[in-house]
C-alpha cells in the first residue's frame, strides 16, 4: 500500500485559516467564476494581469484623459470665439498633458502576466528576468482565508489563491505566486476562479457553467464581461437604470444616486477610455518581453513540448 504524497503547500496551509489544497484533477464543487484580473482568454492561452500592471494607464487617464479633454475643450471654445492664438496655446497644453505621460507608460516595461498555456498544459511566470513554470497536471495550488486589521477599517476578511512554480532549469528554486489580488475576495470566489481555470485547462477553451466542454462561446463571453466592464461605469449605470425602468414599468424608477452615478461616469469617461487605451498598447508591447521559447509555445503552430520536458532532456544529456 502506497502512502499518499503530502501536498507541497501542506506546511504553509497548516497555519492558514480555512485552507483548501488544490490540484488540477480534483474539483472543489464551487460554481465557476471569472475574475477581472483575466486580461485575455484565447483558444490557446489565458493570461492574468500581475503586479502593478493592473494600474498601467491610470496616470495617463488622469492627466491625459481629463487634462487633455479640459484644455482641448477650451481650445475649441477659443476657436469658436475667434481667438486662434489662445486656442493654439490651449491645444499645446492639452498635448503636453497627454503625450509625455502616455509615452512614459507605454514605453516603460510592463510586468508580464501569468500565463496558462492550454497547448502545452503549463503555467508561466516571469520575475526579475527569471522564468518560472510548472506543468498544469502537477500544479500545487491552494486557497485560504486571510484577514487584515487597519486603524480605520478594523478587521477585514480576504482570500488568497496561490500556486507554486519553480525556476526554469533550477527545480529547487521555487516561487509562490498569487493568481490575482486577494483583496476583497471571499474564499468562495477564489475557489470558483480555480474551477474556472480548471475548466479552461481541462475542458476548454469553451465550456458551460458546469465546466463541461461546449461548442458554444456564450458562457465564456458572459464570464469575460467582468473584465470588459472594468472602468465602464457609464454603460453599467445606464444598464442598471434601464433595468429598473422595466422592473417598475417606467414609474418611480430613477433615484438621486442613479443620476449622480451616471453623471459621474460620464464625467470620468475620458479618463477611463484613455486608461484602457494606454493599457492595451502597453500590453501589446510587453508580449515581446517573453523569452523566445515561451513566444514559440504561444504560437498556435509552435512546439508543444513542455519546459519540464526540456529540463529532463537537459539533465539526461548532462548525465
Amino acid at each position: 500500500m502506497t502512502t499518499p504524497r503530502p501536498h507541497p503547500l501542506a506546511q504553509r496551509l497548516a497555519k492558514a485559516l480555512d485552507a483548501h489544497p488544490l490540484q488540477a484533477d480534483q474539483p472543489t464543487g464551487a460554481p465557476l467564476m471569472c475574475m477581472p484580473e483575466v486580461e485575455e482568454q484565447t483558444e490557446h492561452y489565458l493570461s492574468i494581469e500581475h503586479g502593478e500592471s493592473a494600474d498601467r494607464g491610470m496616470l495617463t487617464g488622469a492627466l491625459g484623459g481629463m487634462g487633455a479633454a479640459f484644455f482641448g475643450f477650451l481650445a475649441l471654445l477659443d476657436l469658436w470665439d475667434g481667438y486662434p492664438d489662445s486656442a493654439v496655446i490651449n491645444a499645446l497644453i492639452a498635448a503636453a498633458c497627454f503625450v509625455p505621460v502616455f509615452l512614459w507608460e507605454v514605453l516603460r516595461p510592463m510586468p508580464l502576466p501569468i500565463l496558462f498555456n492550454r497547448r502545452t498544459r503549463e503555467v508561466y511566470f516571469e520575475q526579475d528576468g527569471e522564468l518560472y513554470h510548472t506543468a498544469w497536471d502537477d500544479i500545487a495550488a491552494a486557497a485560504y482565508s486571510v484577514s487584515t486589521v487597519g486603524p480605520y477599517t478594523g478587521r477585514m476578511g480576504h482570500a488568497a489563491l496561490e500556486a507554486l512554480l519553480h525556476r526554469f532549469g533550477h527545480p529547487k528554486e521555487t516561487v509562490l505566486i498569487n493568481l490575482g489580488s486577494p483583496l476583497g475576495k471571499r474564499l468562495e470566489m477564489q475557489l470558483g476562479f480555480w474551477e474556472y481555470l480548471r475548466a479552461y485547462m481541462n475542458n476548454g477553451p469553451f465550456f458551460d457553467e458546469h465546466g463541461n466542454n461546449s461548442d458554444s462561446r456564450e458562457f465564456a463571453e458572459i464570464q469575460q464581461q467582468v473584465r470588459k466592464s472594468k472602468g465602464a461605469w457609464t454603460r453599467l449605470q445606464w444598464d442598471q437604470i434601464k433595468a429598473e425602468y422595466k422592473a417598475n414599468n417606467g414609474r418611480n424608477f430613477l433615484s438621486g444616486s442613479d443620476v449622480l452615478l451616471l453623471l459621474g461616469g460620464i464625467f470620468l469617461s475620458p479618463a477611463t477610455t484613455t486608461q484602457n487605451f494606454t493599457y492595451a498598447i502597453a500590453k501589446r508591447r510587453s508580449r515581446s518581453q517573453w523569452p523566445k521559447l515561451i513566444r514559440e509555445r504561444l504560437d498556435p503552430n509552435g512546439p508543444t513540448t513542455r519546459l519540464v520536458d526540456l529540463e529532463q532532456a537537459g539533465t539526461e544529456q548532462a548525465e
